[in-house]
């Protein structure tokens, strides 16, 4: 669960004027992409009927993807990369026509970089239920109205088999690796342990074996936030006009979620208790520098996202539990038989330390034993997206394993 643009993984900084007047205008009822509008890079992958974990069907499916490099007649170097809760199949290149932020892991992903693309064939595709391309709520349904609040409700393992069924189509029957950080991180895992002869290596970033009881409580505030906006309606928005739709519970849970992304360390070295003008926030009216950017990052997000494909993700990263219905997190791990490397940020308060080294411990194919490879960082969570340097090391450390 992170910021997954590039304007947002960056350190913290105060918000200035101009990127004030970026968000002049009403944002529209959704952020999603819509049929019709540029294609941009997508790709897009047709299914038939998908019948989730709790019996729902969607009638048919799409999922919308990315590649960079070329895939080798014997098709082996093929990796699958996942991303997190926001984020999406861009994960490099310029923001344009279709893509409204650049790549998320442009120093990672490229000629030359970790995931060396003149080596790899790299794969992206935005999750089941999002809403950059792939089916969710903001799709239309087969009756011509938007799937909406009747959207099934998805857990990882229904994602991780639509994904499954996208290496089919491309003809891919063996990953070399599947990386994953995040909620990217939990379909990684469940990749490694549903299908353990169909991929080589896999790399959990900043992911939990399971989802707590604490995490899911941080996780029903934000979708109260959403819920609670009286323009949400239901779930019946797509219709209102811009500024009418659910932008301020939307961006008041991304407030939420942003405060756990983030360390106390760096928002406090970087803000202080600065003011945000040269009015007083003590009486006067005017704002502390972080106030003002929580403010800024929450309604630019309402720009690129959806409120309903917010709630069905959450609630899929709810779901997630490896060891369900497989006895237990240690049995569910022992199933792994990929080369595995683990890496967690030791500042990071949304999914702490603890449960990368449970998961170093339960995969018997680690490259770094029973401990999980940890990252010294500032950043809290979104440290696997920062600290590109580190990651990178790791990473080529695992491609070359």
């Amino acid at each position: 669960m992170d910021w997954q643009t590039s304007e947002d993984t960056v350190p913290s900084s105060p918000v200035t004027e101009a990127d004030a007047r970026l968000l002049l205008g009403r944002p529209p009822a959704t952020g999603a992409w819509r049929d019709g509008d540029p294609a941009g890079d997508r790709r897009f992958a047709a299914f038939g009927a998908f019948r989730t974990e709790g019996g729902a069907e969607l009638p048919a499916y799409r999922l919308a993807f990315e590649t960079w490099g070329e895939l080798s007649p014997t098709r082996d170097n093929a990796i699958l990369i996942l991303h997190a809760l926001t984020g999406d199949s861009h994960v490099r290149g310029p923001a344009g026509p279709g893509h409204p932020t650049d790549g998320w892991w442009d120093g990672i992903v490229g000629p030359g970089s970790a995931i060396d693309t003149n080596r790899w064939f790299v794969v992206a595709p935005n999750m089941l239920g999002g809403c950059q391309g792939s089916t969710g709520p903001a799709t239309i349904a087969p009756d011509g109205y938007e799937w909406a609040a009747r959207f099934p409700y998805l857990t990882i393992r229904d994602q991780v088999h639509a994904q499954r069924q996208l290496a089919d189509a491309l003809g891919i029957d063996v990953w070399a690796a599947v990386i994953g950080g995040s909620m990217g991180g939990m379909h990684a895992l469940e990749w490694a342990i549903e299908y353990p002869d169909r991929l080589e290596r896999v790399a959990v970033l900043s992911a939990p074996p399971a989802n707590t009881a604490d995490q899911i409580a941080l996780n029903s505030v934000q979708l109260e936030a959403i819920r609670v906006d009286p323009r949400f309606q239901g779930g019946e928005y797509y219709d209102a006009a811009d500024g009418d739709g659910p932008h301020r519970g939307l961006a008041l849970a991304r407030r939420m979620a942003l405060l756990n992304y983030r360390s106390p360390t760096e928002l406090n070295q970087r803000f202080q208790r600065s003011w945000q003008s040269e009015v007083s926030p003590l009486g006067d009216g005017g704002r502390f520098a972080v106030e003002s950017y929580l403010d800024f990052h929450g309604n630019r997000f309402t720009r690129r996202f959806d409120a309903n494909t917010y709630i069905t993700l959450v609630e899929a990263m709810n779901s997630h539990d490896v060891g369900r219905d497989r006895g237990g997190i240690e049995d569910a791990l022992s199933r792994v038989s990929a080369t595995a490397l683990v890496v967690g940020i030791d500042s990071d308060r949304l999914f702490p330390i603890e449960g990368q080294h449970r998961i170093a411990r339960g995969i018997r194919t680690t490259l770094d034993g029973d401990q999980a490879a940890v990252i010294s960082s500032d950043f809290g969570h979104d440290g696997f997206l920062i600290e590109t340097p580190t990651v990178s090391t790791h990473l080529r450390r695992l491609l070359e394993s």
